[in-house]
């Protein structure tokens, strides 16, 4: 009996000899003011936080095939942000690629149906309007990328996997990338930029700010074998949203000046593979065009087979290897604008100046 008593007594003879066992919570450590880094990035957050919206598409299907009777069904979720007072919202043109209709959703869950200004596949961007009173709107500030530097801090905000109002942080991990465009159009957006914060399904179309809290970037994509993120994620450069936005909300034609060539991808390997000059051959060049008034050369045919033109080695001080990269130099230019192209004729390399139409 001694034994059973001991061993039922003792956990009351230790609480009873401890007597500072409470279960009270412990105090709370004073931590003092937050580090001058948090405070950056809890700034940025509060001033661009009412800018960025959510977008929710649907997409027109066919409920019966007697009746033709068609049902609007959700087809998609992504972000986007204000870009000036008159209700234009900034967003991904894959995020709203297909769809019959846009929803977008403010940081004070007002919702607004969205008409659509138009697209421009080849910088994957596109310009949604809204009506709304301008003391309702909160433009994003816009900034510059030519100079950022890599190392610097960036902010993304989006609503990734739906979850609105989503905000992370990192750098800028790399300058002037080069993607496909995500709304297949072919062309390869130039002066990307790579940065390591996080971004998921849902952030395409948000903003990718500066410290300052400006807009350096719009969030598009990701590189990720399982579809989330893995630390490497891409944006559109604001030099080239602030180009085409613009261009786009006054409906003018996005097309860069014309250099008057015909070019042929299948014709630059064959030389690149033959004779390992690399470059633009030119296979064709227009009646009337800048080309021809600036005396460039196309293929010819000639006894025993086919002379070679002209092959573009540079334009200015930049190297080009294929249509997409003439195309996005020229894309900096303006018609009448002369530019200077190093050439290869027959051997010689030469300096041609080209006034652009």
């Amino acid at each position: 009996m001694s034994v059973l008593t001991a061993i039922f007594l003792t956990p009351y003879v230790k609480g009873w000899l401890d007597s500072s066992i409470t279960g009270d919570p412990r105090p709370v450590t004073a931590r003092g003011d937050i580090a001058e880094f948090e405070k950056t990035s809890i700034n940025v957050f509060q001033s661009a936080r009412p800018s960025v919206v959510y977008i929710n598409t649907k997409q027109r299907r066919l409920a019966n095939r007697w009746t033709r009777k068609t049902v609007e069904v959700d087809s998609g979720t992504g972000s986007g942000f204000v870009w000036d007072k008159h209700g234009h919202i900034v967003t991904n043109y894959h995020v709203i690629k297909g769809a019959s209709s846009a929803e977008v959703v403010f940081p004070d869950q007002s919702r607004f149906e969205a008409r659509l200004i138009d697209v421009s596949p080849d910088h994957d961007l596109a310009v949604l309007k809204v009506d709304i009173t301008a003391d309702r709107l909160s433009p994003v500030l816009v900034g510059e990328s030519t100079d950022l530097r890599v190392g610097q801090s960036v902010f993304a905000i989006g609503c990734p996997f739906g979850l609105e109002q989503t905000f992370s942080t990192g750098v800028v991990s790399a300058r002037s990338r080069s993607i496909l465009a995500q709304g297949n159009s072919g062309r390869t957006i130039e002066d990307v930029i790579q940065i390591d914060a996080a971004i998921n399904p849902g952030n395409s179309g948000g903003p990718l700010l500066d410290s300052a809290g400006r807009l350096i970037g719009v969030n598009t994509a990701i590189y990720s074998p399982s579809g989330a993120s893995a630390g490497i994620g891409f944006a559109v450069p604001v030099d080239t949203v602030n180009r085409v936005v613009p261009a786009i909300i006054a409906r003018k034609e996005l097309k860069p000046p014309q250099l008057g060539i015909g070019v042929s991808p299948y014709l630059n390997e064959l030389v690149a593979a033959r004779t390992g000059v690399k470059g633009i051959v030119i296979s064709a060049v227009t009646p009337g065009g800048a080309a021809e008034a600036a005396g460039l050369r196309g293929i010819k045919e000639g006894n025993g087979g086919i002379i070679l033109g002209d092959i573009v080695l540079k334009v200015g001080d930049e190297y080009v290897t294929s249509r997409n990269e003439l195309l996005s130099i020229l894309e900096h230019h303006k018609a009448g604008e002369t530019i200077t192209l190093t050439i290869l004729r027959e051997i010689t390399e030469q300096a041609v100046d080209v006034t652009l139409q």
